[in-house]
Order: structure tokens, then C-alpha cells, then sequence
């Protein structure tokens, strides 16, 4: 009985180290498998960016063969919401998007939890104050009706625009998503029409001024004769840029993509496109 025991034992002992030697060879086999190959988003070599429609389409198009001419394959989903190209970056549905500044992002994060990050400038678009009514600022009357954009970063930032001009005064202390009920003063009595930021553009004949974001300016067919005041450049903000899920800004493929963008030829084409209302901004 003995003997049997011993015998057993010297069984189970072998097959337990069998075990564990095989665990720790397949334990290797997959570490050196993992240091051989690239993860997937190391490995891109094709990738979707959403864009807003109108004129970047063209922009984008030279952006994409400056890709190629570097390996990347770009596949440009186009959207006409500012509110969609994050929630398919965040779903992962698109690699990246590039539409938008950091108060619009941030506000975006705060609001919607996204975990998305800037990894490159694209341009700026001065923010401009448009009428078809007046030439000049001093020619609003009391009482004007003033349209302004609704989304609460393009809302602070018009309120600044009309701050800047002397016609209100916000609150000490207001940031840059300032809104209405941030005014403490309004010396012409101002009427503060809030629309969506696609809308106001487009309903200047029926305001005496709006304040227009640049590229809705140019879908609305508002020109700078139309403009009778603007944001400032210097020190601006308000710079658009590449965006990506948090955790691939350092990917091989995202300095390929800003690279794409950020060269002369795109520039040169921005400013084609753009007529000098936008400003290449890296």
C-alpha cells in the first residue's frame, strides 16, 4: 500500500509540473507574439474622418491625396450637425473628426462624457457681427434685435464679439460660455435673439444684425461687405482642429493624419476655398 501511495504521489507530482511547465511556455508564446505584432489602431492604414459638408469639403480632398503620398487611406464622413461628429467618435463609428475649438469640445466633455482629445490645428474663423440693414455699428438703433447663436460655447463667444463693441457689458468674471443672463449692461436695449447656430446665418434679413460663425456665414451667402464687426485673431481661442478618441493621440497613424493636413498645399487650398474669412491656425 505503500508503494502505491509513493508511486501516485510521484504521478501527480510530474503532471503538475508538466502543467505549469506548459503555462509558462505559453505564457512566453504569448508575450513575444504580443511584442512581435502591432495592436490594430497601431496598424491603421486607413481611416475615416468626419467633417462638416460645404466648403472643407474641398479642403479635404486635398488633405486625403497628401495622405496617400504617405500610406494613410482617409475616408471622409461628411455631416451637416454639429452636435453628430463626436457621438460617432465616440462611438467609435469614425478614427477622427476635425470641426471644432476647444470651448466647443470642452463644454462637449462636460456635457456628454466623451473621451475625446485635440491632436493637431486645422484654422480659424474670425466670428463676425453681419447686417443687411446697417453699415456700421453705430447705425443700430435702440432696440435692435441682435441674433446670436444658441450652443453655449458659439453664444459666449458672440456675446464677446458684441461686449468688444461697446453695445453690452457682461458680468465680472463671466467666462467664455457666457450667455444672456450674463449681461449687466445693455445701454441700447438690445433684443437677444438666440437660434441655432445653422439658423441665425440665414436669418439676417429678418434680424437687424446676427452674430455668424464664419463657415455659416459663407452657407448663408453673407459676404464681408455684410460683416460690421469681428472677434479678434490675435490670441483667438477659438482655433479649430484634428480631434481623436483618448489614448490614440501618440498612434502612428494620427501623426500621418496631421502631417496630411498640416503642409502648404492644404494651405494653399484653405485659402482658395476660404477667400482670407478663414485662417490656417498651426
Amino acid at each position: 500500500m505503500s508503494g502505491n501511495t509513493n508511486t501516485l504521489h510521484s504521478f501527480f507530482s510530474a503532471s503538475i509540473n508538466r502543467r505549469a511547465g506548459l503555462a509558462v511556455l505559453l505564457a512566453s508564446a504569448v508575450a513575444i507574439v504580443s511584442l512581435a505584432a502591432p495592436s490594430l489602431a497601431e496598424d491603421k492604414t486607413a481611416v475615416k474622418v468626419g467633417i462638416m459638408s460645404g466648403e472643407d469639403e474641398d479642403v479635404w480632398r486635398v488633405v486625403t491625396a497628401q495622405a496617400a503620398e504617405r500610406g494613410l487611406t482617409i475616408e471622409t464622413v461628411v455631416f451637416n450637425d454639429y452636435t453628430q461628429p463626436n457621438e460617432a467618435l465616440e462611438r467609435g463609428e469614425i478614427d477622427a473628426n476635425a470641426f471644432q475649438h476647444k470651448p466647443y469640445l470642452d463644454n462637449q466633455i462636460k456635457t456628454q462624457g466623451y473621451h475625446i482629445v485635440p491632436v493637431g490645428y486645422t484654422g480659424v474663423w474670425p466670428i463676425g457681427l453681419y447686417s443687411k440693414k446697417y453699415a456700421k455699428i453705430a447705425d443700430l438703433p435702440e432696440g435692435a434685435v441682435i441674433g446670436v447663436p444658441n450652443d453655449p460655447s458659439n453664444e459666449g463667444r458672440a456675446l464677446r464679439v458684441l461686449q468688444s463693441e461697446h453695445l453690452i457689458k457682461l458680468r465680472e468674471g463671466t467666462g467664455i460660455l457666457a450667455t444672456t443672463t450674463d449681461i449687466a449692461e445693455n445701454p441700447k436695449h438690445l433684443v437677444i435673439k438666440e437660434l441655432d447656430a445653422g439658423i441665425v446665418g440665414r436669418s439676417v434679413e429678418d434680424l437687424d444684425a446676427a452674430v455668424v460663425n464664419t463657415d455659416w456665414a459663407l452657407k448663408s451667402g453673407l459676404t464681408p461687405e455684410n460683416r460690421i464687426a469681428q472677434e479678434a485673431v490675435a490670441d483667438n481661442p477659438y482655433r479649430n482642429f484634428i480631434a481623436v478618441k483618448a489614448g490614440n493621440e501618440n498612434q502612428p497613424w494620427v501623426k500621418t493624419l496631421v502631417a496630411s493636413y498640416q503642409n502648404e498645399k492644404v494651405k494653399a487650398e484653405f485659402d482658395r476655398v476660404y477667400k482670407g474669412t478663414g485662417i490656417s491656425a498651426y
